[in-house]
């Protein structure tokens, strides 16, 4: 039996917490293949799960049980293989063998650091066709230290990748206190990167007269707190403002959901479509959500998220767009020279007003859509090729 020493924030309310916690779900499917150990991080500024549950009590228990077993071997523990779930920049050399696990990049270049890590580990495993063309495809020049030669810095580790699973949660009982009968849906941080603002320009300029139509945006900064909501609710009040009159409503909803409350707010009846104009995603899991629930979607036509899209060529309304340059970049993650996709307005807004107005269509896609997610992405097929990769390794 080999022993797994499984690092990452699974106890974080984020998406590499959710990440984290799908891998250990896969590892305790063969509980009799792998003896896991838990190495808990933090993850920037986001809430710590409190959920107590079986999974949560389990995580306790295998946290009592790896403080045992460094205090056995005075602070140095051995273990047969690290499976390390962050960024890049934070993989290190713990165990003989090492997994570097990582959502990847929503871009079109990854960081030399991350290159650089990536030979401290044995194999990288991401989460989407993107994620790991990006790992393979980013290609520097470098000169070497010893013979002054150009050469090609590049990944050299095997890179592969395995999606996140479905999982099925039971809808409850969801009073959104809509005014509105046709409302779009849109999940996302409030970052840069999701594009939220032109997203929202583009859903008042389409629909302004017109006080039937509404736009619910799930979103926070940071954590789910009153002080994260106020200021959330603030920075939307602005911006919307800025817009100017509309007779069309948009909804903040802020707050952690459970697993169940956001299957009703999936399949909500007043929820008509899930909409994003994101300039990337490493995956992009709530659109994979709103896919298994049947739900419409409306996405920027790249990144991580064609696994899902490009099941069938009439999944879903693509928006098109353009590869652009960063305007922002910090060499750590988001580095000069990397692009990603801005979103064509004006095709946005004709295919927001199609939507509602031809809604048959694409709620028949939608349905299509449904069946073929939940098989590519089953738990049981997800956790078989996590197993395979980690016993490879």
């Amino acid at each position: 039996m080999k022993k797994i020493i499984l690092k990452g924030p699974f106890l974080t309310q984020s998406g590499y917490g959710h990440h984290t916690r799908t891998v250990l779900r896969a590892l305790r499917t063969r509980e009799d293949l792998f003896d896991i150990y838990l190495q808990p991080v933090v993850w920037g500024r986001t809430s710590w799960i409190w959920k107590d549950d079986e999974e949560r009590k389990w995580i306790d228990s295998t946290l009592e049980k790896t403080i045992a077993y460094t205090n056995m071997y005075k602070g140095n523990p051995i273990f047969d293989a690290s499976i390390q779930v962050t960024i890049p920049n934070e993989w290190e050399k713990i165990a003989p063998i090492n997994i570097g696990i990582t959502a990847g990049i929503e871009t079109t270049k990854i960081a030399p650091q991350w290159i650089e890590k990536s030979r401290i580990v044995d194999k990288v495993l991401t989460i989407s066709k993107h994620s790991k063309d990006t790992f393979v495809n980013t290609v520097y020049e470098a000169t070497r230290d010893d013979t002054g030669e150009k050469i090609d810095f590049k990944c050299q580790t095997p890179v592969e990748y395995v999606s996140y699973p479905v999982i099925k949660f039971d809808p409850v009982e969801l009073d959104l206190n809509l005014a509105t009968d046709f409302n779009f849906l849109t999940v996302a941080q409030m970052s840069p990167r999701k594009n939220a603002e032109q997203l929202i320009k583009c859903f008042v300029d389409t629909f302004r007269d017109e006080d039937n139509v509404g736009l619910i945006v799930k979103a926070n900064m940071a954590k789910n707190s009153l002080i994260d909501r106020i200021n959330s609710a603030n920075i939307l009040k602005q911006f919307i403002s800025s817009l100017g009159e509309k007779k069309c409503k948009i909804y903040l909803l802020h707050g952690f959901l459970s697993d169940n409350e956001m299957a009703s707010l999936y399949t909500h009846p007043k929820v008509k479509a899930f909409v994003s104009a994101t300039h990337g995603e490493g995956f992009g899991l709530p659109i994979l959500e709103a896919a298994v629930s049947g739900l419409p979607l409306v996405v920027t036509d790249w990144s991580g998220h064609k696994d899902i899209i490009d099941l069938t060529s009439k999944s879903c309304v693509r928006l098109s767009y353009n590869l652009m340059p960063l305007k922002k970049f910090d060499d750590n993650i988001f580095v000069k020279g990397a692009q990603w996709a801005e979103v064509n307005p004006e095709d946005a807004k004709r295919k927001l007003r199609k939507i509602v107005e031809s809604y048959s269509v694409p709620a028949e896609w939608a349905s299509e859509l449904q069946g073929m997610a939940r098989k590519k992405f089953h738990p049981t097929k997800l956790y078989k090729e996590f197993e395979k990769i980690i016993e490879g390794a």
